[in-house]
């Protein structure tokens, strides 16, 4: 099983490094503390994670405060603790010195999901539930620039932003507000072409990938990776299936765009065109 697991992420790191000479030219550019703001450091099993939203990022949180022993158990951490509470520090809080050092000798590891079904998540989650960033940053002014006789109501609020309105807002070169971590490319959250990850572990397969990276570092028997889902616990995951639904709301050409938004991803990360 293990014999298995090593050839996989032989085979991941390899397309991603072969992706990254053909593609970027990079890879002689300096680290700066930009670069490795999304990654968190766990320094008592030398772990260092790039946090990807939506691709398992609070339970992998959760894992690592076990791991430094601020909790006994990964059910014991509540959702705001895991995000608001800086229990875990990140690598660009540390000197040029203390950066470097732990990119030479942790292990780097980074967890992924296809990029699509990333993306309806990320929307699901902030879009159609109550939340009072998204709604009054992102809601108003993708509402008064996509929609066409807008309410009132729905331009004081920014609630109810369709889907295609979403994607109109992430297509436009021009938008109307910036960029978020929840649908930014891997690519620029983690610079895996900067920084070269030992470890690259996909959604599609948390809890083998996980279960494995634990084996690796010498994480203490009992400690295995929590299936709970975090937010809307009643509502089901976003699958293949409910992707699908999404983009078929969208024209031919949206989607075509919108696959060549995320190509990089796509083709680092070897997910086949959807």
């Amino acid at each position: 099983k293990w014999k298995n697991l090593y050839q996989i992420q032989g085979e991941r790191k390899r397309i991603m490094r072969e992706t990254c000479s053909k593609y970027k030219s990079n890879n002689r550019r300096i680290i700066t503390p930009y670069h490795v703001s999304r990654i968190f450091v766990e320094d008592k099993y030398r772990v260092l994670y790039c946090e990807v939203p939506k691709a398992g990022c609070s339970n992998w949180k959760r894992v690592l405060m076990v791991l430094n022993g601020l909790a006994s158990s990964t059910k014991d951490i509540q959702h705001n603790t895991v995000h608001y509470g800086n229990y875990l520090k990140r690598l660009d809080g540390f000197d040029h010195k203390g950066i470097y050092h732990r990119l030479n000798t942790y292990t780097k590891m980074l967890f992924i999901r296809e990029p699509f079904e990333k993306l309806v998540s990320a929307f699901r989650d902030k879009f159609e539930h109550p939340n009072n960033y998204y709604h009054p940053v992102f809601g108003k002014a993708i509402i008064s620039r996509y929609r066409v006789n807008a309410t009132k109501e729905a331009l004081r609020t920014g609630s109810g932003v369709k889907f295609k309105e979403f994607i109109q807002y992430l297509l436009d070169v021009h938008r109307p507000v910036g960029m978020d971590i929840h649908w930014d490319h891997v690519n620029r959250l983690c610079s895996p072409c900067l920084i070269d990850y030992d470890f690259v572990g996909k959604f599609e397969s948390m809890e083998e990938d996980a279960n494995f990276f634990l084996h690796l570092i010498g994480a203490p028997q009992n400690l295995t990776f929590p299936k709970f889902k975090d937010r809307h616990s009643n509502e089901e995951r976003t699958t293949t299936k409910i992707t699908q639904q999404y983009f078929a709301q969208l024209s031919p050409s949206q989607r075509q765009q919108s696959y060549d938004f995320y190509y990089m991803d796509y083709l680092m990360f070897n997910y086949s065109k959807p």
